[in-house]
C-alpha cells in the first residue's frame, strides 16, 4: 500500500516528483484556454446578476439604443472574468530586472486579458449569434407562412437579444473561468 499512497501523492522513487500535468492528465481540458467550470462565491454571483439586470433595464427603459448596453456589458464582463482569472493564478515570487520591473508580469497580464476577451467574445458569438439567428429564423418562418410579424417581437429585438445575452454572460462569469 505504501507505493500506491506515494504514487497518489506524486512521489515516486524517492524524491522524484511527477508533474501535475501527468498526475491530473484525466482532468485536463481538451482546449487548454477554453472555459472551465468554476463556481464563483455568492457575492460575486450577486454582482454579476446586478450587472446583467442593470444593462437589461437600460435597454428596457430606453428601447432603442443601438445595442450600446450589449457592448458595454460585454466589456464589464471581460473585466469581471479578468479579475476572476487573476484570483486563480498561483502565487509566485517576483523577480525584478535592472529597471525595477517585475519580469513576466506584463506577459501574464496580457495572457489573462486575451483569455478573458476570448472567453467573453467566443461565448457571445456562440450564444448571442445563435439566438439572433434563431430569432431572425422565427421571424422569417412567420413571414413565410403568410402572416405578419407580431409588433411585440418586431419592436423588441434589442431587448430580447440583450436580455438573453445578459443571462448567458451572467452564467459565464458566475460558473466558468
Amino acid at each position: 500500500m505504501k507505493p500506491l499512497l506515494l504514487k497518489k501523492k506524486g512521489v515516486t522513487f524517492g524524491s522524484f516528483k511527477v508533474s501535475k500535468d501527468i498526475r491530473y492528465a484525466d482532468k485536463m481540458p481538451i482546449i487548454p484556454w477554453g472555459p472551465r467550470y468554476s463556481k464563483s462565491p455568492k457575492n460575486d454571483m450577486l454582482i454579476n446578476l446586478a450587472i446583467s439586470a442593470v444593462f437589461s433595464a437600460w435597454i428596457a427603459i430606453k428601447r432603442n439604443v443601438e445595442y450600446k448596453p450589449l457592448q458595454f456589458m460585454s466589456f464589464v464582463f471581460v473585466y469581471r472574468i479578468f479579475e476572476k482569472l487573476k484570483s486563480f493564478e498561483a502565487p509566485s515570487t517576483p523577480t525584478y530586472n535592472e529597471e525595477g520591473e517585475e519580469n513576466g508580469r506584463g506577459l501574464k497580464m496580457g495572457k489573462r486579458l486575451l483569455r478573458s476577451l476570448s472567453l467573453v467574445f467566443a461565448f457571445s458569438a456562440l450564444y448571442l449569434l445563435h439566438p439572433w439567428y434563431a430569432y431572425t429564423g422565427i421571424l422569417n418562418v412567420i413571414e413565410y407562412m403568410g402572416s405578419s410579424i407580431p409588433i411585440a417581437l418586431y419592436s423588441n429585438q434589442e431587448l430580447i437579444v440583450t436580455a438573453s445575452s445578459a443571462l448567458m454572460l451572467y452564467v459565464m462569469a458566475s460558473y466558468y473561468r
